[in-house]
C-alpha cells in the first residue's frame, strides 16, 4: 500500500495571496458579477525562460526564468524583476498578484507583473551579470514582455538602476525608433532617464504609512500607541534597500529608536538605539553584522523577530512570521517592507490577538509609486520641476517682500529660504508619494471603520483594491 502524502503544514506564497484575498472577498459579494472573483484572482499569463550564457570564463550556463502577468485591467503591467538563487514560478505569481492590487489601492494605473531569475548576483562578476541581463532582457522583450506600453519592469531584490540601464539600452537596440524607449523600465539611473527619490522610495513609503498612522489616534489605540513616533522601539528585519532606508529615515528624521536589526547572518541589539547608517556601513565593509560593536550579537538573528517592541519592520524575504514563530511577536504593530513576510495561518493569528498589521501591498508600495512617476516623467520627457520651479521661487520671493513691507521688520533667513525656494523634482516626488501613502491610509481606515465585520486592515485595504480593479471590469467589460 502506498504511503499517503504528510498533510501540509504551511501554504505557498501564492496561496497565502489567496486565501488573504478570498477573505475580503467575502465583504464583496454583492458588488461583484458572479464568477468576477474568480477572474480577479487568476493569473494571466506566465512565461518561462531558459537561455545559456557564455560566462567570462569560458564556461556556458543555462539560466531560468519567469515573467508572469496576473493583470490586464490597466496598462501597462508592472512589476520588478527579482535575482535570487531560490525564486521560482509560485513566488513570482504571489509577487505578480500583489502588484495588481498594490497599483490599484495607491491608484497607480497598471496592471501587476513580476520577474524572476534564477541567480545569486553575489557569485557573478559586473561584466557576467551584465551579459546574464542582457541576455534575459533579449529574450522577454522579443516575446513582448517588455515596452513602455505593454510591460514595464522594475528593480527588486538583486537587482537594481544598473540592470535597469542595461535592460534599457537592449530595448533602445532592439527598438531604435521608439521615442519612448526609456519608458520601457523604471528604476533607472537618474542621468539615465531615471528620477530623482526612486532608489529610496520604498523605506519612504514605509515612513510615510507610518506617520499616517500616527496621525489617526482611533487606529493608534488598536495597538495601544500613543504620542508621535519619537522614541518609539523598532526593530527591522533587513537592511537592505528598503529596511535600510526605512529605519534610517525613521530614526533620523521621526526620532524613532531602532533597538535591531536583523541580517542574513544574525542580528545586533542595543536597546539604547542603533546608528542605521553605522550599521550599513559595517556591512558594507564586513558583509555582515556579526561583530559590530556596542551592540548584542544573536546568532539566531530570526529569532529577534519575537523581541518586545513597538514596531516590527519585516522588510527582508516573504514568509518570515509563520505558525511555528508567529505566538512569539510581541509588537502591537506590524509594517510589513517586505512583500508577503507573514504567512496566512500566521496571519490569522495575529488578527485573532489584535496585533495591527500594514499590509505589504500598502506599506512597500512606495516604490511602485515612484516607477509611476518616472514612466510619466519618460513619457512626457521633461524633468518634474523644470517648467514651475522659478516662479514658485519669484512668487515665494515676493511673499517675503511684502511680509517685510507690511511688518517694517526683516524676514528670518530660515523663513525666507523656505519661503523663496521652488520646489524641484525630488520635493515634488516626495510630495507625491507622501500624498498617495496619505491618501491610501484614510481609504483603508475609512473601509475598516465603516464594516464592523472587518476587523483587520489588510483586509480593509483589499477591500478597498478590489473595488477598484472590479470596477474597472464592470465599466470597460471583461
Amino acid at each position: 500500500m502506498a504511503t499517503p502524502p504528510l498533510p501540509k503544514t504551511r501554504n505557498t506564497f501564492l496561496e497565502s495571496v489567496d486565501r488573504m484575498v478570498e477573505r475580503a472577498l467575502v465583504h464583496l459579494d454583492m458588488e461583484l458579477t458572479p464568477g468576477l472573483e474568480d477572474h480577479v484572482k487568476a493569473c494571466h499569463t506566465v512565461i518561462q525562460i531558459q537561455f545559456p550564457v557564455k560566462l567570462s570564463d569560458g564556461r556556458i550556463h543555462v539560466f531560468k526564468g519567469w515573467r508572469a502577468v496576473h493583470s490586464y485591467h490597466r496598462l501597462p503591467v508592472k512589476g520588478g524583476i527579482r535575482y535570487a538563487p531560490h525564486v521560482n514560478q509560485d513566488e513570482v505569481e504571489a509577487l505578480a498578484a500583489l502588484m495588481t492590487y498594490k497599483c490599484a489601492l495607491v491608484d497607480a494605473p497598471f496592471g501587476g507583473s513580476k520577474g524572476g531569475l534564477i541567480i545569486d548576483p553575489k557569485k557573478y562578476s559586473v561584466e557576467d551579470l551584465e551579459r546574464v541581463t542582457r541576455r534575459f532582457a533579449r529574450e522577454l522583450i522579443e516575446k513582448g514582455y517588455i515596452s513602455p506600453g505593454g510591460n514595464v519592469p522594475a528593480p527588486d531584490m538583486g537587482t537594481g538602476s544598473r540592470e535597469m540601464a542595461w535592460i534599457a539600452d537592449v530595448y533602445k537596440d532592439l527598438n531604435p525608433h521608439d521615442i519612448n524607449y526609456f519608458a520601457c523600465v523604471t528604476g533607472k539611473p537618474v542621468t539615465n532617464g531615471g528620477i530623482r527619490g526612486r532608489v529610496e522610495a520604498t523605506g519612504r513609503g514605509v515612513q510615510y504609512a507610518l506617520r499616517e498612522f500616527f496621525r489617526h489616534p482611533e487606529d493608534m489605540k488598536l495597538a495601544g500607541l500613543a504620542g508621535t513616533l519619537d522614541g518609539k522601539r523598532v526593530v527591522v528585519q533587513g537592511l537592505g534597500n528598503v529596511g535600510y532606508h526605512a529605519a534610517k529615515f525613521l530614526e533620523e528624521e521621526d526620532g524613532a529608536r531602532i533597538i535591531a536589526i536583523i541580517e542574513w547572518d544574525g542580528a545586533i541589539v542595543n536597546q539604547d538605539g542603533l546608528s542605521v547608517e553605522a550599521v550599513r556601513q559595517f556591512i558594507n565593509e564586513h558583509g555582515g553584522v556579526k561583530n559590530y560593536p556596542n551592540a548584542t550579537y544573536v546568532a539566531d538573528g530570526r529569532s529577534c523577530l519575537s523581541l518586545e517592541c513597538d514596531i516590527l519592520i519585516p522588510a527582508a524575504l516573504e514568509s518570515q512570521i509563520t505558525s511555528e514563530n508567529v505566538d512569539g511577536i510581541r509588537a502591537p504593530l506590524i509594517v510589513e517592507g517586505a512583500n508577503g513576510p507573514i504567512t496566512f495561518n500566521a496571519d490569522e493569528k495575529l488578527r485573532a490577538r489584535g496585533v495591527v498589521i500594514l499590509p505589504d501591498f500598502y506599506a512597500n508600495a512606495g516604490g511602485v509609486t515612484v516607477s509611476y512617476f518616472e514612466w510619466i516623467k519618460n513619457l512626457s520627457r521633461i524633468r518634474f520641476g523644470r517648467m514651475q520651479r522659478r516662479m514658485d521661487e519669484y512668487r515665494g520671493q515676493a511673499i517675503v517682500h511684502a511680509l517685510e513691507s507690511l511688518t517694517g521688520k526683516e524676514v528670518p533667513a530660515h523663513l525666507r529660504a523656505e519661503l523663496s525656494t521652488g520646489a524641484d523634482e525630488l520635493a515634488l516626488v516626495r510630495s507625491g508619494l507622501d500624498d498617495t501613502m496619505r491618501t491610501a491610509y484614510q481609504e483603508i481606515s475609512e473601509v475598516f471603520h465603516s464594516k464592523d465585520e472587518i476587523t483587520d486592515f489588510r483586509t480593509a485595504a483589499f477591500v478597498v483594491s478590489l473595488r477598484k480593479i472590479a470596477r474597472t471590469y464592470m465599466e470597460m467589460g471583461i
